[in-house]
């Protein structure tokens, strides 16, 4: 992508929610670089951690449903003692709701949760053999399982290009003025239209670390972060 000294109008960015800004304004390349060549100062998300300690297709689903409103530390613990009792979807259905919240708890909507691994796990047993499907379509027909999820377990399960939108990712997306939405879900779709396919697989897990330690939701701290030069701070009041 190529710089370019034309100028905007001024009402160039008031088309629609999900317009992106031209693409020469905005270096993604350069950028996704930047932020790579810094990630190891970061702390990987979660889900990353756990893929990395071997985790296969079915532990990455089970972890990333835990993680849903829940802390990175809390869904670690609570995927540890899990696994230590449970790691296939037989074993998730012969151990129990009750069994499973306990193992599971303190982790956000415990009892929920727990109910929704064993139904999945039945899906799994009867419709696919055993095996968590590497489909997004059919990822997304299991009960529980949305956009963000499914799109993870793509990407850290079966290491397939997909792209998994939470709010970092949708933040920082917007902030840096490379899309313009107002949902994740949007976000998603504008990102497929434009993010070059070579970055879909590391997008989330580069956003996600930076998106905690560095381009925090209130307050980012731009005095130190390594893509500054290049970002248009959409909608940053303060900073540090």
């Amino acid at each position: 992508m190529g710089h370019s000294s034309r100028s905007l109008k001024p009402n160039s960015f008031a088309i629609s929610d999900d317009m992106t800004t031209p693409a020469e304004k905005f270096n993604i390349d350069d950028f996704v670089r930047t932020i790579e060549s810094n990630y190891r100062q970061w702390n990987p998300p979660v889900i990353t951690f756990i893929a990395h300690r071997g985790a296969d297709p079915f532990q990455i689903l089970v972890s990333t449903l835990l993680s849903l409103r829940t802390k990175d530390e809390v869904t670690a613990k609570a995927a540890q003692k899990l696994f230590a009792r449970a790691r296939t979807p037989e074993q998730i259905v012969a151990l129990g709701k009750n069994k499973i919240q306990k193992l599971i708890y303190p982790v956000g909507f415990y009892p929920t949760k727990a109910g929704r691994l064993v139904e999945i796990s039945e899906i799994i047993i009867e419709k696919y053999n055993g095996k968590v499907p590497g489909d997004l379509d059919a990822l997304l027909e299991l009960p529980g399982v949305g956009r963000k999820t499914a799109n993870l377990v793509l990407v850290e399960g079966f290491q397939k290009p997909a792209i998994c939108v939470d709010t970092h990712v949708h933040r920082i997306s917007n902030r840096i003025g490379y899309v313009r939405t107002k949902t994740p879900d949007k976000t998603e779709f504008a990102l497929r239209k434009k993010l070059p396919l070579k970055h879909w697989i590391k997008y989330n897990e580069l956003l996600v670390a930076f998106g905690q330690v560095i381009c925090r939701p209130v307050s980012p701290f731009c005095s130190r972060c390594p893509a500054a030069r290049m970002c248009a701070r959409v909608g940053v009041g303060t900073s540090r």
